[in-house]
């Protein structure tokens, strides 16, 4: 069948030179029939015909499909077109006194051969898509693509085939496009304009044809969207547009990610992959939101073994299954283990031997790591650190990079301190023994992760609300877990020892802000799902900082990453805090907050900003028992 259609497609392309060669004399003469050029029409059809056969072979003319002829098979056209248009020039020139070919003729011949050949395929296809498409078309959903550019074109296209959308109208903010069409579809106006135009159209779905917007942009669409009753999807990228590898599967409803309010920021593979190639990798926490997320990437660049520590039972047996579904040819080690535990971490670094440590495992939950459970965080932040640390000189790593938080700067909180401790700790050993290069990755709040907002906002919505906020100016620099990944594979390429590293974040968002955002793109409205404002929690701030006043920062090869400079512990104290944190002797919340403030003297604890210690939970629920019995 398919032999049978290229026959066609090739006796059309034969019969389209005779027609526009004897055509092309037509013309010339008034459509009177040229008798003193019937043997210059005849001999002159040989060449050309013979041309056709050889050109439209070299040009790959029969490797499209008619159906979906597009710009690469009118290029193929074009190329045959001039290949016979050369020849008959060079017969005008050179054999003038046997076939004698008016001037004219060699302008009208490829003109008329490019129109019927081109003209032909396009004709087709539009007749193709017609008796394909007649019965689906304008009777999906009617929806509103936002954008009237190349994405915005080509998604137009691609939804005329859906049986399931109908493309009534687009908006874009781009003022000469106001009034015109794209693939008979009005450009009605700007994103502004979208709730009138929603509603003329009784349209309740919109995709976002923006792929290279900024974030506000994307923001402002998807708030008018939103707030108009509308659902919001999108399309990926512009370069997987431009590829042709968009498809309606491809088309996804806008998630959170999507509106952080900057750039998503990228790493330059080719430097992490010299780095990690053929190492030994370590990665404590592996089961944890950052920690698997960063097993996931560094399975890209073909270590000789990822060794995964945790302390979870079945968040490592999770990394360890996802890697035999999705890496089983990678080398990995699952074991179970306590960062505290020295002798543990001991035995897991001579049997393996890393080249590189990631040290991922913490205890980072603001409000849980405040009351009660201040000398854990202590113990599993920072002594887990400085245990972990010393394997790593002890075995000659090459590289110890600590996944830390904007938390630890200016904290008040015990985590963030707990953070900051930590930092020193690898500041300290680094400026002992340099022969282990030490770094620390800095960044704000994840998106998604273990005990971030993102996860309660969602469950709160499932349940019907009500979304609860501590308060209604609180803000967060936020961040992808992905993009936290990455981050890190990227600090630990170009570090050379003793840096901070800090992410451009751009500006802080607003949690109110997100709470909205994410009830609208549930289908909701603040009326249907009320946010409520609980009051700021325990160690809780209004807003993160990702360098103290005292900090300064230097620029790095990649544009979103910056290197700290912090202050540099005395000997003494290091020695002190080391003797601190190894002490094996429980200490209560206010003898931590008290010794956190002694060894990091930026640290303002909340007890001592409210004038009053949190008081314990189990402290008011025995309290309250004992009034009962009473």
């Amino acid at each position: 069948m398919m032999h049978m259609r290229l026959l066609l497609v090739f006796l059309f392309d034969l019969g389209s030179v005779v027609v526009a060669w004897v055509g092309a004399f037509l013309f010339r003469f008034n459509f009177d029939w040229p008798f003193y050029y019937e043997s210059t029409i005849a001999l002159g059809l040989i060449p050309l015909v013979i041309t056709q056969i050889i050109a439209s072979r070299w040009a790959g003319l029969y490797r499209g499909m008619w159906t979906f002829a597009s710009i690469p098979d009118l290029r193929r056209v074009l190329k045959a077109v001039l290949a016979s248009a050369l020849v008959l020039l060079m017969l005008a020139a050179l054999a003038r006194s046997y076939l004698p070919i008016p001037r004219s003729i060699v302008i009208l011949y490829p003109i008329l051969l490019l129109l019927i050949m081109g003209g032909g395929r396009i004709s087709w296809r539009m007749l193709k898509e017609h008796y394909l498409y007649r019965n689906e078309k304008g009777q999906g959903k009617p929806i509103i693509v936002i954008g009237a550019g190349t994405a915005g074109a080509m998604l137009v296209r691609e939804l005329e085939r859906s049986p399931e959308w109908n493309v009534v109208a687009l908006v874009d903010d781009d003022r000469s496009k106001w009034g015109l069409e794209l693939s008979g579809r009005r450009v009605e106006g700007g994103i502004d304009s979208l709730a009138d135009v929603l509603a003329r159209w009784q349209a309740q779905h919109v995709i976002l044809a923006m792929p290279s917007a900024p974030p506000p942009v994307l923001q402002r669409a998807t708030t008018n969207a939103t707030q108009a009753g509308a659902n919001v999807f999108t399309v990926p990228g512009l370069s997987e547009l431009m590829s042709g590898r968009v498809s309606i599967n491809s088309i996804r409803p806008v998630r959170i990610q999507d509106l952080l309010g900057r750039e998503t920021v990228k790493i330059e593979d080719d430097h992490v992959a010299t780095l990690l190639a053929g190492k030994r990798l370590l990665v404590t926490g592996a089961g944890g939101s950052i920690g698997s997320e960063l097993c996931r990437q560094l399975a890209r660049f073909n270590p000789a073994v990822v060794v995964l520590v945790e302390s979870n039972e079945y968040a490592l047996y999770r990394i360890e299954q996802w890697f035999k579904t999705y890496y089983p040819n990678t080398h990995t080690v699952p074991l179970a283990g306590d960062v505290k535990d020295r002798t543990r971490m001991e035995n897991i670094f001579h049997n393996w031997n890393p080249h590189i440590i990631y040290h991922a495992a913490a205890y980072k939950h603001v409000p849980l790591m405040e009351v009660d459970n201040a000398w854990e965080a202590v113990r599993n932040n920072a002594l887990g650190t400085f245990v972990v640390a010393q394997c790593a000189q002890a075995s000659n790593a090459e590289r110890f990079i600590l996944i830390s938080t904007d938390k630890a700067v200016n904290p008040t909180n015990v985590m963030g301190a707990t953070k900051r401790v930590a930092e020193i700790v690898c500041e300290s050993l680094y400026k002992q023994n340099p022969k282990t290069l030490f770094q620390v990755v800095r960044f704000g709040n994840v998106l998604g992760s273990t005990g971030s907002v993102i996860p309660k906002f969602q469950k709160q919505i499932e349940r019907g609300g009500p979304v609860t906020v501590t308060h209604p100016d609180i803000t967060r620099y936020f961040m992808s877990i992905p993009e936290a990944a990455q981050l890190v594979l990227q600090a630990s390429a170009m570090g050379k020892g003793g840096e901070v590293f800090v992410l451009d974040m751009g500006e802080p968002v607003k949690i109110v802000d997100l709470a909205r955002n994410m009830i609208r793109l549930s289908g909701f409205t603040e009326e249907e799902i009320p946010i409520t404002f609980t009051g700021l929690r325990p160690g809780e701030k209004l807003y993160e900082e990702l360098l103290a006043d005292t900090e300064a920062t230097l620029e790095t090869p990649h544009e979103k990453l910056r290197i700290m400079q912090s202050r540099q512990p005395g000997h003494v104290t290091f020695q002190n805090i080391q003797e601190w944190i190894s002490d094996s002797a429980y200490k209560n919340d206010q003898e931590v907050r008290t010794q956190l403030k002694a060894w990091v003297p930026e640290y303002q604890p909340t007890w001592q900003s409210t004038g009053h210690n949190v008081e314990p939970p189990c402290t008011e629920l025995l309290t309250s028992m004992n009034q009962k019995e009473m």
